[in-house]
């Protein structure tokens, strides 16, 4: 029994009554421990995706004003203390791409002004991707977002599907890149009649490591297509005029260049076989889908019965839905990263795929420190 001194007198007390040592530190970790999830959209449209995140975590949306002034300024109001927490800022990818980066760089600045313990970036499909590497006189503009992201404070990205591996380079904190690849291939195995007779089809060579990822854990066939279609001009910048024409210069004296050949892509033909098979072409990004509407032609042609496109990220800019209605192509199932539901409405064809499930799990488990792991099992690097 401990024994208790009291003006040199000594006491016995009951075990009951022996003072219990508080460190703080719990108590500390405890006030500490809660996270706040924010949705930096200022349009309603953008903020469904955000909703079912919190909806799977059994959380609240935070308590945020995102507008636009009059002047078109972007200005953020944040309703609610975030002081030692940890907060995930959603931020979905509309049409107006710049709107969305100024919106999220301005909420991360400000919730670091207003003490948040780590600022986590929810953006499933990253903006500015297909801008990453050089094309003579441009800009890695990828790079650039990345340093600005981090100069307004924000400390992890969670993204799904970019469009090359490589950008996690550009940030010096960690970026969490996960796949939609599970769920579409879930939906191939359930809502595809007879897909044990479908082959797999990258619409180009550097597509052919994705595809042929699909192809091994469905236990399908291969194709390839090669080639351009005549009609197409997306190639203008680093295609069949590349290099430029050379001009003459009689005053240069210089040394005289091998004479380099123009780069010249032949049609598209089909390296597999597509007869009497569903064609499933899978890519990342489905935006201006002329070439898929040529692929497609291209497939039919070859005796493809059906034609499905799987994408993560729709973004079925311009005229796409229109152009996807009056195609050979049967579907376009693309997830919910980008919102898509005016497209929907014009096209019937498009089908979406949830992966809120994926996202919220991910923001759980940073949040508790347990490992990531799990959410990348049986992932390829090529997927």
């Amino acid at each position: 029994m401990p024994i208790r001194r009291f003006g040199g007198h000594r006491s016995l007390v009951s075990r009951s009554e022996t003072p219990k040592l508080s460190y703080g530190y719990s108590k500390m970790n405890v006030s500490r421990s809660g996270y706040r999830v924010f949705s930096a959209n200022s349009s309603t449209s953008s903020t469904q995706l955000a909703k079912k995140i919190t909806e799977r975590l059994g959380v609240e949306l935070g308590k945020s004003v995102v507008y636009q002034e009059a002047n078109a300024e972007t200005r953020v109001d944040v309703k609610e203390s975030v002081r030692g927490q940890d907060i995930f800022i959603i931020q979905t990818i509309p049409r107006d791409v710049n709107t969305a980066i100024m919106e999220l760089l301005i909420m991360a600045y400000a919730l670091k002004t207003s003490c948040a313990k780590n600022i986590i970036g929810v953006i499933p499909y990253f903006p500015y991707s297909k801008q990453c590497k050089m094309r003579k006189r441009g800009s890695i503009v990828c790079k650039l977002l990345a340093s600005m992201l981090a100069k307004a404070g924000l400390t992890h990205i969670i993204t799904m599907d970019l469009h090359q591996k490589e950008i996690q380079g550009f940030f010096g904190f960690p970026v969490d890149n996960l796949r939609a690849s599970p769920f579409l291939i879930q939906y191939i195995q359930e809502e595809i009649p007879d897909y044990r007779n479908a082959v797999i089809v990258a619409k180009s060579p550097s597509a052919a490591k994705r595809a042929q990822s699909y192809a091994e854990r469905l236990r399908l066939g291969l194709a390839v297509l090669h080639g351009a279609a005549h009609n197409l001009e997306s190639s203008i910048a680093d295609g069949p005029t590349s290099p430029p024409p050379a001009r003459s210069n009689a005053g240069h004296t210089g040394l005289e260049l091998p004479l380099m050949m123009a780069k010249e892509k032949p049609p598209i033909t089909v390296v597999g076989d597509v007869g009497g098979r569903i064609a499933i072409i899978v890519d990342d990004i489905i935006d201006d889908v002329q070439e898929f509407v040529a692929a497609a032609e291209i497939l039919k042609e070859r005796g493809a019965y059906k034609i499905y496109i799987m994408a993560t990220h729709g973004l079925l800019s311009a005229e796409a839905p229109r152009l996807i209605e009056e195609s050979a192509i049967d579907e376009v199932v693309v997830t919910n990263t980008v919102p898509h539901e005016v497209q929907k409405l014009q096209c019937p064809k498009i089908k979406t795929v949830d992966v809120s499930m994926i996202l919220a799990e991910a923001i759980r488990r940073i949040h508790n420190g347990e490992s990531m792991a799990y959410l990348f099992r049986n992932i390829a690097v090529d997927d």
